[in-house]
């Protein structure tokens, strides 16, 4: 099993990128994010108060890796042509009135420049010019150029995405064994995250790394979804201590390569009450729905459409927060969306989560999410953890 992206897959990627530049009659691409400059490189960053950058001549098919020193070593590893540092930030000249001189020197004064941003998005602090402002250049706004190429996953890409959602799994089944009332959710999340991480650390070997700075290689937790706290979709762990009666909406995954997944379940301590049975099956036949309308040709808005429509057949749409999912890859959340307002066409290779939720304030909220491929005659489950109220109830 393969848990890094092959040189060959760098190559094509770059191959793609020039393409993508000649038509739009673009010189150059500069790249600020940090998915972006991943995608291009595999070199993996936090934005903080030191700007990184990257540049892509296509006629020499250069890429210059522009980096603080003190990330030196770990660039190193990275599919680029050049590495330039700088000393610190914000030093006696400022790093992007560097990367201007960057620019400058390898000829792309005056040129057409695409650019995932005007000048670095920064963090930690950060504050600098514009690139526009700092190179007399035609800054370009290009983040497509990239996010669209992500749109469809290759061979290599969907292996390490079926990989995540193997150690999602078993992080999850773990959470699910562990989970007890009386118990402490945060005790439940470590001790599962932890055994989960040992058991794919050992499995994958020691050319395993992470690249994104996780505590853990596989994780499973609650996020403080406890109770009637299961009905804020984003809420934080409290260290709830789980009680007879709860829902619990949890949430699994595993980075492989750069590559995550995402497996999310509903589950009750205890025998459900009639109210938890209804929500749970409304939940879980919303989902349903929006299997069976991904295809390759439907748009991404067709997907939201069926499920919105489902809630306001069954009186539901009051409990309704967001929409039914995105893609996922690198990023947790890539474009397109299964949203109302974005009308993409779903393509094979596309990837995508499926996570139609609902929301009752002050009772409870329940969401499955499942990871999808969508293949030739519609998708193929790359989660695969049980999906019934009866395998989600836990006695003890």
């Amino acid at each position: 099993m393969k848990i890094f992206l092959s040189d060959a897959e760098f190559s094509a990627r770059r191959a793609l990128i020039r393409q993508r530049l000649n038509e739009r009659n673009l010189d150059s691409l500069c790249l600020f994010g940090p998915t972006q400059v991943f995608y291009l490189t595999g070199f993996s960053f936090i934005a903080t108060e030191r700007p990184i950058g990257l540049v892509y001549h296509a006629e020499k098919d250069r890429i210059v890796l522009f980096i603080p020193f003190l990330e030196r070593e770990h660039a190193e590893e990275s599919h680029s042509d050049e590495i330039r540092t700088y000393r610190e930030y914000p030093g006696d000249t400022h790093p992007m009135e560097q990367f201007a001189n960057l620019l400058r020197e390898i000829g792309l004064a005056g040129k057409r420049v695409g650019a995932d941003s005007d000048g670095y998005g920064g963090g930690w602090g950060y504050v600098g010019p514009k690139l526009s402002e700092v190179i007399s250049a035609d800054v370009v706004p290009a983040k497509e150029i990239i996010e669209k190429t992500m749109w469809i996953k290759t061979p290599e890409e969907i292996g390490l995405i079926r990989e995540s959602c193997k150690w999602g799994n078993l992080a999850h089944r773990l959470l699910q064994d562990y989970t007890a009332v009386g118990l402490v959710e945060t005790d439940i999340s470590i001790r599962a995250s932890y055994e989960a991480s040992m058991a794919m650390i050992n499995t994958l070997g020691p050319d395993y790394r992470s690249t994104k700075w996780g505590a853990f290689a596989a994780q499973a937790d609650f996020r403080g979804q406890i109770g009637a706290q299961s009905a804020v979709p984003h809420a934080i762990t409290t260290n709830a201590r789980l009680r007879f009666g709860d829902v619990l909406v949890t949430g699994a995954s595993s980075e492989v390569g750069g590559y995550i997944s995402e497996l999310e379940r509903t589950m009750i301590l205890g025998k459900p009450t009639e109210k938890q049975e209804r929500f749970f099956n409304l939940m879980l036949h919303a989902q349903n729905l929006a299997f069976e309308t991904i295809k390759p040709g439907s748009r991404c808005s067709d997907v939201d459409k069926v499920v919105r429509e489902f809630y306001e057949e069954k009186g539901i749409t009051e409990y309704w927060r967001h929409h039914t999912g995105h893609t996922i890859g690198f990023g947790m959340h890539e474009s397109p969306f299964f949203d109302s307002a974005d009308h993409t066409i779903i393509k094979p290779g596309m990837v995508f989560t499926v996570e139609p939720g609902i929301y009752v304030p002050g009772f409870a909220g329940f969401r499955h999410s499942d990871t999808v491929l969508v293949i030739e005659n519609g998708i193929e489950m790359l989660t695969y953890y049980p999906r019934d109220l009866e395998d989600l109830i836990i006695f003890a």
